[in-house]
C-alpha cells in the first residue's frame, strides 16, 4: 500500500472508478481538423496519489493537460474537479479553484526576480483590485503574509539564495523548481506537471522527485506527464497510458510494465517478430 492508493484494491481496467476520485473525465474529445488528438471516454484520478500519464509521442498527453486546465477547449465531454464541473472555465479560474499546472517549457517571467515570480503566483490579492490599490492599510498585512509564504517555499525548494536574481539567469532545472514552488502559492489540491524532468540536469532529477513526493505528503494530488520510465516506476502510485488520444491501460507501475497493450503502443505490435 502506498501513501496515496492501495493498488491491491483498485480495478485496473481502463476508466474503472476509483475509491475517492478528485478528478473525473467523461467523454472528452479534442480534434484538430480530421485528427482526434484526445478521445478519453472515462478517467478518474485518485485523491492523494501520484499518477503518471505516459504514452508514445503524439499520444495526446499534453493536449489533455491543456484541455483540463483551461488552456485549450474541448470539442466534446465534461470533467469535474472535486465535484465542480469545469467545462468552459478559463485557466485562471481553474487555478484559483485549486487545480494548477506547470509546463514542459517553463513559463517563468525571465525579466522579473525569482521572488517576484513567486509573488505573482498568489491569487486573489486585495491590492490587485483597483478600488483597493491605493489603500495600503487594506492589503499591507496580506502582502507581508504572502511574502513570508513565498520566502518559505523558496527555502523549501533550495532557491532562497536566488530570490533576488532574475529568473532568466537560472538553469533549466532551477526554473522547473521555481515553477513547482510558484504553483504551490495558490495552495492547490491538485498539481499537474507536464514533463517536469525534461531537460533537467541529472543531478537535479532526484531533487525534483523528492519535491514531488513532498507535494503528495502534504495531502495534495499529483498528476504528471513523463517519458523517463525509470522516473515513472520509481515515484508513481498509479500509471495511465494513452495511445492515439485514448486510455489503453492503467494500473500500478508493475502492472503497466507487463501490459501487452502498453508494450505494443511503445514498440509496435510486431516488436517480438524476427526481422
Amino acid at each position: 500500500m502506498t501513501d496515496g492508493i492501495d493498488v491491491t484494491t483498485v480495478d485496473s481496467r481502463p476508466g474503472a472508478p476509483k475509491p475517492d476520485a478528485v478528478l473525473v473525465v467523461d467523454g472528452v474529445a479534442r480534434r484538430f481538423g480530421g485528427l482526434s488528438a484526445v478521445l478519453v471516454e472515462h478517467l478518474e484520478i485518485q485523491r492523494h496519489s501520484i499518477t503518471a500519464l505516459i504514452g508514445p509521442n503524439g499520444a495526446g498527453k499534453t493536449t489533455l493537460f491543456n484541455v483540463l486546465t483551461g488552456f485549450d477547449r474541448a470539442d466534446e465531454g465534461r470533467w469535474s474537479f472535486d465535484g465542480t464541473d469545469l467545462r468552459g472555465w478559463p485557466a485562471y479560474r481553474i487555478a484559483r479553484r485549486g487545480m494548477v499546472r506547470t509546463f514542459q517549457l517553463t513559463k517563468a517571467l525571465a525579466g522579473m526576480t525569482v521572488l517576484d515570480n513567486m509573488l505573482l503566483g498568489a491569487a486573489g490579492q486585495t491590492g490587485e483590485r483597483l478600488r483597493d490599490a491605493t489603500l495600503r492599510f487594506r492589503w499591507k498585512a496580506e502582502e507581508r503574509a504572502i511574502g513570508k509564504r513565498a520566502a518559505a517555499l523558496l527555502d523549501e525548494f533550495g532557491l532562497a539564495d536566488r530570490r533576488h536574481d532574475l529568473a532568466g539567469t537560472m538553469s533549466g532545472g532551477q526554473r522547473k523548481l521555481l515553477e513547482m514552488a510558484r504553483a504551490l502559492m495558490v495552495d492547490p489540491q491538485l498539481v499537474m506537471l507536464d514533463e517536469p524532468m525534461a531537460g533537467v540536469n541529472p543531478a537535479l532529477v532526484e531533487t525534483l522527485l523528492e519535491h514531488v513526493r513532498r507535494v503528495r505528503a502534504t495531502g495534495r494530488t499529483v498528476v504528471f506527464v513523463e517519458h523517463d520510465m525509470d522516473v515513472v516506476m520509481s515515484i508513481s502510485d498509479w500509471v495511465v497510458c494513452l495511445a492515439e488520444g485514448s486510455v489503453i491501460a492503467e494500473g500500478a507501475p508493475d502492472q503497466i510494465t507487463s501490459n501487452e497493450r502498453v508494450i505494443d503502443a511503445y514498440l509496435g505490435r510486431h516488436h517480438g517478430a524476427p526481422a
